[in-house]
């Protein structure tokens, strides 16, 4: 007789998405309450559909992406019903993977493409020295820098394969950041295009992919949440003459 007992079942996949949206809805919920002073001065700009003041602010940026969240999340779900529709696999995660990076991303970026008082007229600015600037970037500065490619970070694993390794994440996010501090340089913005800014960029990718590790995409697919047709019963054998 086996006394052995048998290991407790998994939860259910709508369980642990349920528990996952409650644990990122109170999430956000705790930011916008701690943020909600400076955000609420942008919103009679925003809501009087003004860009300035609202658009070509910071606080106006994030006040719109969290009053835009309802329709991502409706993105989200239209994405899932169509790939369902057609019998693809993993329908919510990879919906919510291509939304999340784009919309995550976005408004991080546009925020640090926005001008300073001498865009264009004072010349483009390097600082190429590691970890020179970091000591005056503050608090505020080095969250903020951590966070510009968090969400590309922790929704690309799960949206391609071939992204689902620390080093290929890390180098993502470098790139990308790379990318945005030579057109901060060009475009002569009024900022300074600092190698710490591509270190703090790319080391937050790394961290929030770490995050997200269990849920990357591999190169075997989870099963589609759609039950598998039941197979063919075998022909029965043809009669003996």
């Amino acid at each position: 007789m086996n006394n052995h007992a048998a290991p407790p079942s998994a939860p259910p996949r709508r369980t642990r998405r349920i528990v996952l949206a409650g644990l990122a809805i109170l999430g956000l919920a705790s930011v916008a309450f701690a943020v909600r002073r400076p955000l609420m001065m942008s919103a009679p700009q925003c809501m009087a559909g003004r860009w300035h003041g609202c658009y070509d602010t910071e606080n106006g940026v994030l006040l719109m992406m969290l009053v835009g969240l309802p329709f991502a999340a409706l993105v989200v779900w239209a994405l899932a019903r169509r790939r369902r529709a057609v019998g693809g696999t993993s329908t919510w995660r990879m919906s919510l993977a291509e939304v999340g990076m784009v919309y995550g991303t976005v408004p991080f970026v546009w925020m640090t493409m926005m001008p300073g008082p001498g865009a264009g007229i004072v010349p483009g600015r390097m600082s190429l020295i590691p970890l020179r600037d970091l000591l005056t970037m503050g608090p505020i500065g080095i969250g903020g820098n951590l966070l510009i490619f968090a969400a590309l970070g922790f929704f690309a694993p799960m949206r391609f394969a071939a992204l689902a390794s620390v080093p290929r994440i890390l180098a993502l996010g470098a790139g990308c950041s790379v990318l945005v501090e030579t057109a901060q340089y060009v475009l002569r913005l009024d900022r300074v295009s600092s190698v710490d800014d591509v270190l703090v960029n790319a080391a937050g990718a790394a961290l929030a992919g770490l995050a997200s590790r269990p849920w990357w995409r591999t190169t075997t697919e989870a099963p589609s949440d759609r039950p598998s047709p039941a197979p063919a019963p075998a022909p029965a054998p043809a009669p003996a003459s």
